[in-house]
């Protein structure tokens, strides 16, 4: 993957999208489009800035207050990309720089697949939960991304992020208003900060996807709220699932939770198959829709919904990762890596 600026296809999804689907040539801001024709997430770039995005563009370096209370996100130094020892198994996108996509059919594995995959969940919630301990102000996201590097390193994985789509880091921190792919840098988190981390790993083959948001030093009850409702998002949808069960009603489940708040629910950025690949079909979504398709046995997917306080339009930062709201509003994230059984859903991603 090249960046937008040189008109390269670029895919999304919680990562993915449809490399396809491009058709601007304007690196800023950039927009998404669900097509339920194709089952893809694609990212599209306005042709014509609107006076808005000129505006959020050209003053995020400046410190702006929002809420009174915090300044808005701007880069911070990114460190070079971590090495990984020689004999860490890698996936096959590593080093490519192409976003692989969604890969197309269901994740359903055997009793060997399954036991694999338990493995990987294991493991990414063990890293997730060690690094929502070192969130403490003061403490920058790339400390946090190179624990998290170690961790994963030490257990004998591969950071699924890191090298995926050309992806610097081994861990996204998305911090107050950014809403997914925060990339870990040299900015130290503030007292009132949530945070989120997503961790993927690839162990013996299997990738396992989790994240969560933290709170950081004395968070506002307003804060807290968003985040304790975006959890209970997460865990409604898991609720509902089991073999026969139309994915559309993870949707509706969360959607319907987060209107009782009158939150925001990010449309653009989608849960998905994950297993031996990192993202595969189904592509969940987290808003109302009508989507075809039902749930199988032995089959793993993400839920990983995204809700906001304001507005629920992302836009892209020129480094064609990080994604925050239009407005600077707060957004929380948590997601699980789920396996379908006969009762229903295991969640492999739990401590």
């Amino acid at each position: 993957m090249a960046t937008a600026k040189t008109l390269q296809p670029r895919i999304i999804s919680s990562f993915l999208g449809n490399s396809n689907s491009i058709r601007s040539t304007q690196p800023l801001p950039h927009l998404f489009r669900f097509d339920s024709r194709r089952r893809h997430v694609s990212m599209q770039l306005s042709r014509t800035l609107s006076g808005l995005t000129n505006l959020l563009f050209n003053t995020r370096n400046v410190d702006e207050v929002i809420d009174g209370k915090r300044k808005r996100l701007k880069p911070g130094h990114v460190s070079p990309r971590r090495p990984v020892p020689a004999h860490i198994t890698k996936p096959p996108y590593v080093e490519s720089f192409n976003v692989p996509g969604i890969s197309s059919g269901l994740e359903i594995h055997d009793e060997d697949g399954v036991e694999r995959m338990r493995a990987s969940g294991r493991l990414a919630a063990r890293v997730r939960e060690y690094a929502g301990t070192l969130v403490k102000p003061g403490v920058t996201t790339d400390e946090i991304d190179e624990a998290v590097h170690n961790m994963i390193i030490e257990n004998g994985a591969y950071p699924s992020p890191l090298g995926y789509g050309g992806f610097p880091k081994s861990v996204c921190t998305s911090v107050n208003e950014c809403i997914c792919h925060g990339i870990p840098d040299s900015r130290p988190l503030e007292d009132g900060d949530i945070i989120n981390i997503d961790v993927t790993v690839y162990l013996n083959g299997y990738h396992g996807d989790t994240s969560a948001t933290f709170f950081c030093g004395d968070v506002d009850e307003k804060a807290k709220k968003l985040v304790q409702v975006t959890k209970e998002s997460l865990d409604k949808a898991i609720s509902i699932c089991g073999p026969g069960v139309e994915y559309k009603k993870i949707g509706k489940i969360i959607h319907d939770h987060a209107d009782k708040y009158k939150y925001g629910v990010v449309r653009q950025f989608v849960g998905h198959g994950i297993g031996r690949v990192f993202h595969a079909d189904p592509v969940v979504l987290h808003f109302r829709n009508n989507e075809a398709g039902r749930m199988v046995l032995n089959q793993t997917f993400t839920i990983e919904p995204m809700l906001t306080i304001g507005s629920r339009k992302p836009i892209m930062w020129d480094d064609n990762w990080t994604v925050v709201t239009e407005d600077a509003s707060l957004s929380a994230q948590f997601e699980h890596t789920i396996l379908i059984t006969k009762d229903g859903a295991e969640i492999l991603t739990d401590c």
